[in-house]
C-alpha cells in the first residue's frame, strides 16, 4: 500500500494517544453481541478528568487505578474509545535504576 492510501475520498483519521493517571475504573458486562462470540466487557475509564470507553473479552484490565497509563483511542459520537490491546502502564525511563 502507498502510503496516503484512502478508502473513496475519506481520508483515514489520525491515531490520537493520551497518557495520564487512570482515576477511576468501571466495569460492565458480560455483553454477548452474537451468537457464538465471546462475553465482552465495557469499561468506563477516567484519566486526568478525561472519559474513555474500553471494550475487551479480558474480565480483569492490565492496569490498576493511580497506574500512569498510555493508549490510543478515537473520538466518536460516542464518547472516547480505546483502541484495542493499546492500554498499558507508560513506562518512565528515568525511573529505571542507572549502572
Amino acid at each position: 500500500m502507498a502510503s496516503g492510501f484512502r478508502r473513496g475520498n475519506r481520508k483515514r483519521a489520525p491515531k490520537l494517544e493520551a497518557r495520564g493517571i487512570l482515576e477511576s475504573v468501571e466495569r460492565e458486562g458480560p455483553f454477548k453481541e452474537w451468537l457464538g462470540m465471546p462475553d465482552l466487557y465495557r469499561y468506563h475509564l477516567v484519566v486526568d478528568g478525561q472519559a474513555y470507553s474500553y471494550q475487551t473479552e479480558d474480565t480483569e484490565l492490565p492496569v490498576a487505578v493511580g497506574d500512569r497509563v498510555v493508549f490510543r483511542y478515537k473520538e466518536t459520537k460516542a464518547g472516547n474509545w480505546v483502541d484495542r490491546n493499546s492500554l498499558g502502564v507508560a513506562i518512565d525511563p528515568s525511573s529505571y535504576p542507572q549502572g
